[in-house]
């Protein structure tokens, strides 16, 4: 059973760590900017991919080439580890659970506080999907599915709904029940 909380995280809000400067280092860099193009990310690492030294010029990222250390941590609210040692993900993994940081260590569920899921994006439409980490690759499979079933003029109607949400006049239940109206139509759309 899947019992995880899913959540949004306002990204150019926190400070994100991510220990790994290869490829997986990247793959995780590139999500995260991806869905929050303005978050403060530090990335440490001996060795960082030069596609990871070319996103800091557009992108508010400090790089530091150099083993990881606890250090790290003090100005950080949310941390990837994607290294090639299991010893350093799992120091990363330690430390954070010391100090009440939430951790995602590339490819070892066990050791996770949350997972990266496949992200749908279509404006302001956004889909988080998550297989509880037993399979990226499904959720890969079905994002694309997702996106390319859902029209692009998706955002015309989140914008057309936004209008008539703050034109409503009346309490909070009578908005929701008058939104609510609105939208069963999109189940049952007119020939």
């Amino acid at each position: 059973m899947n019992t995880l909380f899913p959540i949004f995280l306002k990204g150019d809000f926190l400070k994100f760590l991510i220990v790994g400067g290869g490829n997986v280092g990247l793959e995780k860099l590139e999500a995260l900017l991806k869905n929050s193009p303005e978050a403060k990310v530090t990335l440490v690492a001996p060795l960082i991919k030069d596609e990871i030294v070319e996103l800091t010029k557009t992108h508010s990222i400090d790089l530091y080439y150099e083993p990881y250390s606890v250090d790290f941590l003090k100005f950080a609210n949310v941390v990837i580890a994607g290294t090639d040692s299991s010893e350093v993900n799992k120091q990363v993994q330690q430390d954070c659970k010391a100090n009440n940081i939430l951790v995602n260590v590339a490819d070892t569920p066990d050791l996770c506080d949350f997972y990266l899921g496949s992200i749908v994006k279509k404006g302001d439409l956004k889909i988080g999907i998550s297989t509880n980490g037993k399979s990226p690759t499904f959720a890969k499979r079905f994002r694309e599915i997702l996106e390319e079933i859902l029209p692009d003029s998706l955002q015309e109607t989140l914008d057309n709904l936004q209008s008539i949400r703050n034109k409503l006049k009346g309490d909070f239940t009578y908005k929701v029940n008058k939104l609510n109206e609105i939208t069963r139509e999109m189940n049952n759309p007119k020939p």
